[in-house]
């Protein structure tokens, strides 16, 4: 464990002087908070309404921020470590490649749990957000969310070939969902062509799920949601660990 810590303070350090990954998963959500409270301020989602847009587009900018951990720094950094060969100096080694693994995981949780709270503050002192729902039902939403996208990414590592093919997969699949699942702006103002499309989108799941649990709804209420970011996490997981053990680590 002593081993294992130390791993993961590295890794820890190394997201840190990544430029991209702490821009995108700290810095860029405030900035899309700001860009879209200066554009619509924070006015009621309807009149006479009791959220406004604020309350909605908060948690819906936390889960552009798993988006960018689980789909982007995640996966990218351990197809990284597989082309420079990192893997195979450390099964040289008691630790083993499944503790870099996982710490790679675990520094990318924090990372992820670190973004949605500066989030949430910037959110608080800014537009005075309100967030009517419990600390367990927005923990087991957090989770749920974060849990989808980092399967989703480790999956991505193990079909892509190399990193400019996990590069390619991972960019496309979190740009489609972050613009069309309503992460960015509310899907209200969608069509219904974009809407119908978004419904096979795992990000718009999770986007409906932190909204609700956010402006107070019971998790019962979200079911479907639930289930489905569950069977993405079981699927996209299984499928990624049979195709890891396919792969060449030579």
């Amino acid at each position: 464990m002593k081993g294992f810590a130390v791993i993961c303070k590295m890794e820890l350090r190394l997201f840190t002087r990544d430029f991209f990954g702490v821009f995108f998963a700290l810095v860029f959500p405030v900035l899309m908070l700001l860009l879209f409270g200066g554009i619509y301020g924070n006015t009621p989602i309807y009149d006479g309404a009791d959220v406004r847009i604020m309350d909605i587009s908060v948690p819906a900018y936390a889960v552009m921020v798993t988006g960018v951990t689980g789909l982007m720094s995640l996966p990218l950094t351990l197809s990284g470590y597989k082309e420079k060969k990192i893997y195979k100096r450390f099964d040289a080694t008691p630790v083993g490649k499944k503790s870099i693994m996982l710490a790679q995981v675990f520094a990318n949780f924090i990372m992820t749990l670190v973004g949605i709270l500066i989030l949430l503050i910037a959110g608080k002192l800014l537009y005075q957000i309100q967030i009517k729902g419990n600390f367990l039902s927005i923990g087991v939403s957090t989770l749920f969310s974060i849990a989808a996208m980092f399967s989703m990414g480790f999956l991505f590592t193990a079909i892509g070939r190399d990193l400019k093919s996990t590069t390619l997969l991972c960019y496309l699949f979190y740009f489609v969902m972050l613009f069309l699942s309503g992460a960015t702006m509310p899907d209200m103002l969608f069509p219904d062509t974009i809407k119908r499309i978004s419904d096979f989108l795992p990000m718009t799941y999770a986007v409906d799920l932190m909204q609700g649990v956010f402006a107070g709804d019971s998790l019962d209420q979200y079911g479907v949601e639930l289930l489905i970011l569950g069977g993405v996490t079981v699927v996209c997981t299984a499928l990624g660990a049979a195709l890891y053990r396919k792969k060449d680590w030579t």
